[in-house]
């Protein structure tokens, strides 16, 4: 579990330090502080043996640079400025209980004198040979569109998995090359992130259909009926069930329930958005047992009287299943219910903080339990 985190040069933070991580996070502050850039770096500290995180961040934000026979990613805006040379670097470095997790991202040329096979350079290893060592200083000054062989590179130190990918003169990488490579995993770090969006329906049917006739699934039952006690069952319905309607079928209409006061199943769609949202938490949550789960805009299709409950649910989930939760919000009922459960919950210390991110900045402003209480008690603001 992180206990802190330090982020240099990636998007809008060219210094940031979070500090007194617990259990349950929750990032607060105003609009382009850098709320959701903090889950995202998260995100790719725990990517090591999944690249392919990176076009997912990339895409939900839509930095492409838009080519004539590919899709490309535009790296730059990974970096702070959005400006990249040769030599350009971010780094995001955690700490947790046991040891230390480092990402280093660079912006990186070869010899030109150097001749590689298509497949080494697109090939995905544990740590790269010497061959791949840039033995040649090369001025910071080069700008990409002077060069030929430029690379992205990502490095996990502590992992010892590196992966490097070429980039266009103009700073972009073809989303196939993130997307074919792929690794047998070992030692992952599971982490799930959702969006304002939340899950498609492959991704959520997946999810749902890994837990199904397992402990975790009375779990997900367990959270829906938080809102609605009237659920007896779930089902998935798979977009393959739709035959050649399938790609008209919305994340919703992949999922039946049975209510104790119906005799049919019915859509979940049909019960209104707080239910889905609940149900795509509650499958994240389980499926990052032992890992991290990442929410950005966590209020998002929630009523205000439901925001206690699903805090609950989060906070005895996280503590079962061994999983640290960020989240952000600009909703001050978000907040302020955290009070709720801290206050009605047997916590052990240290379960719960809140983040207050401010732009221009290097650390954040930490509120711990106690100082959470206090200020919903007396309408403190803390956003």
């Amino acid at each position: 579990m992180l206990k802190s985190l330090t982020i240099n040069n990636f998007r809008c933070f060219q210094s940031f330090e979070l500090q007194q991580l617990s259990r349950v996070n929750l990032l607060v502050g105003m609009n382009n502080s850098g709320k959701t850039s903090i889950l995202e770096a998260i995100q790719l500290l725990y990517s090591a043996y999944q690249p392919e995180q990176l076009q997912k961040i990339m895409s939900y934000r839509g930095e492409f640079l838009l080519k004539e026979r590919s899709k490309q990613l535009d790296i730059r805006h990974l970096f702070y400025g959005r400006e990249i040379s040769v030599g350009s670097e971010f780094s995001i470095v955690g700490v947790n209980d046991k040891y230390q997790e480092n990402l280093i991202a660079s912006i990186q040329v070869d010899s030109p004198n150097k001749l590689y096979k298509q497949k080494d350079l697109f090939d995905y290893s544990e740590g790269f040979s010497s061959e791949f060592d840039n033995s040649e200083e090369i001025s910071d000054e080069l700008e990409l569109d002077e060069l030929e062989d430029i690379f992205f590179m990502l490095d996990w130190k502590e992992k010892e998995v590196s992966i490097r990918r070429r980039l266009s003169p103009d700073g972009g990488m073809d989303v196939r090359m993130l997307r074919s490579s792929r690794i047998a995993t070992k030692a992952v770090t599971k982490s799930q992130f959702i969006t304002p969006l939340s899950l498609d329906i492959d991704e959520i049917t997946q999810l749902f259909d890994e837990i199904v006739l397992t402990p975790e699934e009375t779990l997900t039952l367990e959270a829906l009926q938080i809102i609605e006690p009237k659920i007896e069952r779930i089902a998935s319905i798979g977009p393959e069930k739709y035959g050649s309607n399938a790609k008209n079928v919305r994340a919703r209409d992949g999922f039946r329930v049975k209510v104790s006061d119906q005799k049919k199943p019915i859509p979940i769609g049909s019960m209104g958005e707080g239910i889905w949202r609940i149900l795509a938490l509650a499958i994240a949550l389980v499926s990052a047992q032992g890992g991290v789960l990442l929410v950005d805009e966590i209020d998002t299709g929630l009523h205000f009287s439901t925001m206690s409950d699903m805090w609950k649910l989060i906070w005895k989930t996280a503590k079962k299943l061994d999983v640290q939760v960020f989240a952000t919000t600009h909703n001050s009922d978000c907040w302020s219910s955290l009070a709720d459960v801290i206050q009605n919950e047997n916590l052990e210390g240290e379960e719960i903080t809140i983040q207050r991110i401010e732009a221009n900045k290097n650390t954040s402003v930490v509120f711990t339990e106690p100082e959470i209480v206090i200020a919903a008690q007396r309408y403190i603001e803390v956003r």
